[in-house]
């Protein structure tokens, strides 16, 4: 017999979700993930997704991810450190290596898994970790993981960083301290303070954490982040996605060859779950030949993004700070941003609603994620219905 206690928990937290505007309904798509997407047998131009570059729907990806499968099987039969290390893992992470100019690379099963694992892997309950406040989720959950003692700073604020960064320092508690913080912060759009952080990592012997998932492939000419501000030998830890951008699945950690070793001995995720599938893999590394042939992507989609945030603050829209093609517009309540994006979603655009805990409460937003997959009518057809549903109900 079910859990009465467990059934009485899910019934009334559910609906108290719901009741609040907190609850999320899953879209399932009928077909592939791209610029216009398909979902109950309706056409909507898409803007929630992160395939910013369109590669997931890439020919060349599609073919390179078919041959490899044929050639190895659609799964790897076992974790890395057994025997389920592919010749074409190592060529991925060799391939990374470059674009990310450094040392080595780790490929791991998702983003998620890479700070999960890499945190944890150098830091333990002697030490501190400075974390940016608005530092992603899988941040958030790999620094508990590694029990180090966590001393957030206020977004961006390098003075706060400042005087954390001395106080932990002088207080001679800590064996190793860590800085880390998103390159590209994914819910506002805004760029890490990068040179700064570094210049107060060097001052007070700080490791150097940056988790650019947002950034690579959309900043330094598609190489993130860290080749944006020219830092690539200054930075310890870059952690990059290849879910987004580079539009396959999976996640990694760019470094000298030392820390990348450590990692392959060390970071559980590597260790207890089963590689990456060969198919994924090929499809990774035909993404980085894409990005290192051409800029042609990466600058459509910067005048996509561009587009799309000139013609929605011309409409009134509240856009916040973005310095990227991330673009959400800000609404606030909770309920409301909901059915904005619903009505959004009637009229035709998919851009879902985003809500606390995902973002502070009362700074509930639509996010937008033009791509290079996008046609500058697509973006007309969006921008009306914005300024429709945006009048209707009071918003602009």
């Amino acid at each position: 017999m079910a859990s009465k206690n467990l059934e009485k928990f899910l019934k009334e937290n559910l609906q108290d979700l719901k009741s609040r505007g907190l609850y999320n309904v899953i879209d399932p798509l009928q077909g592939a993930n791209g610029a216009i997407i398909k979902i109950s047998g309706r056409e909507l131009i898409n803007l929630s997704s992160n395939n910013y570059l369109g590669l997931a729907t890439n020919e060349r990806l599609i073919e390179a991810a078919v041959k490899a499968t044929k050639k190895y099987g659609v799964g790897a039969g076992a974790v890395r450190t057994i025997n389920g290390t592919l010749d074409i893992h190592i060529e991925l992470e060799k391939k990374l290596a470059e674009f990310k100019h450094t040392e080595a690379a780790i490929v791991f099963q998702s983003g998620f898994n890479c700070n999960m694992g890499a945190i944890g892997a150098v830091m333990d309950k002697n030490d501190a970790i400075l974390s940016d406040e608005l530092n992603h989720a899988s941040i958030i959950d790999g620094c508990r993981l590694s029990k180090a003692e966590i001393i957030r700073y206020k977004h961006s604020d390098m003075d706060d960083l400042r005087e954390k960064a001395k106080a932990a320092k002088e207080s001679g508690k800590y064996n190793k301290i860590m800085v880390i913080t998103d390159g590209v912060f994914s819910m506002d759009g805004d760029i890490a303070k990068l040179p700064e952080i570094i210049e107060i990592a060097e001052e007070f012997d700080l490791i150097t954490y940056v988790d650019d998932a947002h950034g690579s492939g959309v900043l330094g000419k598609g190489a993130g982040t860290v080749k944006h501000f020219g830092l690539s030998d200054k930075v310890d830890f870059q952690i990059g996605t290849l879910s987004k951008a580079i539009g396959v699945v999976g996640g990694y950690v760019a470094g000298k060859k030392d820390l990348i070793d450590w990692l392959k001995v060390r970071a559980r995720p590597f260790l207890f779950s089963t590689s990456l599938t060969p198919g994924a893999a090929a499809a990774c590394i035909e993404a980085i030949n894409i990005l290192t042939e051409s800029t042609e992507l990466h600058d459509k989609l910067w005048e996509n993004g561009d587009y799309l945030k000139k013609g929605l603050k011309a409409l009134g829209f509240d856009i916040g700070e973005s310095e990227t093609p991330i673009t959400p517009c800000i609404i606030g309540e909770e309920t409301k941003t909901q059915e904005f994006s619903r009505r959004l979603n009637e009229e035709g655009v998919y851009a879902k609603s985003i809500v606390f805990p995902t973002v502070p409460r009362g700074t509930g937003r639509v996010r937008n994620m033009p791509t290079a997959g996008h046609t500058k009518e697509m973006l007309d057809k969006a921008l009306a219905i914005y300024e429709k549903v945006g009048k209707e109900m009071g918003i602009i």
